[in-house]
């Protein structure tokens, strides 16, 4: 039982779950599967984000959890945005009592996709914040004390892979962390072009690309790359 275990104890654990992952995975999708074994869930995903506006979905167990996690970047809201705001853990055991009024649009979006709690904790080391692991479960219900002391050991596993990736400049895990790394590039540069088709601020222009991806049912990445491969333009004269 993970409850009777101390730090170093659980940290093994942890590491053993992580290992017995498919090897020809990435490790930060390594690490989400762990969570989903290790903490009952359904799904995880881990984002990473900015302070400067850049987000994107960087792995997930599942492709439905990958869809449920993009969500709350297409619509501006949800519990990994607020986590990564507040620099704490969002916990929401029940999504049908906080989501109609704490995220109106994506509440409902989760649920519709059988979400019914979701678990936010922050990814970050001192006054870095690097990015969010958001755990889902088709059940209501909170996290117990061991599955939260759990949840935080694999939240520094997470930070720590990231740290050594971006230390590297490439992932150890594959393309995975050149992949991100484009996915940011593209959204920024997605995010230029729109601001001057629009002759809106890059705030705006962020908002009017979520207002699409949520309008056509896409991710919102998808849209950033075709207003970048100049198959798209949100001012309506598409080349």
């Amino acid at each position: 039982m993970t409850s009777a275990l101390g730090e170093d104890e659980r940290r093994a654990f942890v590491r053993r779950l992580i290992d017995r992952q498919p090897a020809d995975l990435g490790l930060l999708q390594r690490i989400c599967l762990a969570a989903v074994e290790a903490l009952a869930a359904t799904g995880s995903g881990i984002s990473v984000m900015t302070s400067d506006g850049t987000r994107g979905v960087c792995a997930a167990s599942d492709p439905l959890s990958e869809r449920v996690e993009d969500f709350q970047f297409v619509l501006g809201e949800g519990p990994c945005i607020d986590a990564f705001a507040a620099r704490r853990p969002v916990l929401t055991p029940d999504l049908s009592d906080a989501g109609p009024y704490r995220w109106p649009f994506y509440g409902p979006a989760a649920r519709g996709d059988g979400v019914r709690a979701v678990f936010a904790f922050p990814l970050q080391v001192g006054a870095a914040r690097l990015g969010v692991m958001d755990v889902f479960r088709d059940r209501a219900g909170p996290l117990n004390g061991a599955e939260l002391r759990t949840a935080f050991t694999l939240t520094e596993v997470a930070v720590e892979a990231l740290l050594d990736r971006e230390q590297n400049g490439v992932a150890r895990d594959g393309d995975a962390g050149a992949l991100e790394v484009g996915r940011r590039a593209e959204l920024f540069q997605a995010q230029g072009m729109v601001m001057m088709q629009l002759g809106v601020s890059i705030g705006e222009a962020l908002a009017r690309m979520r207002a699409h991806a949520y309008a056509q049912n896409r991710r919102l990445e998808e849209v950033a790359r075709d207003v970048v491969e100049r198959r798209l333009r949100l001012d309506g004269s598409d080349e």
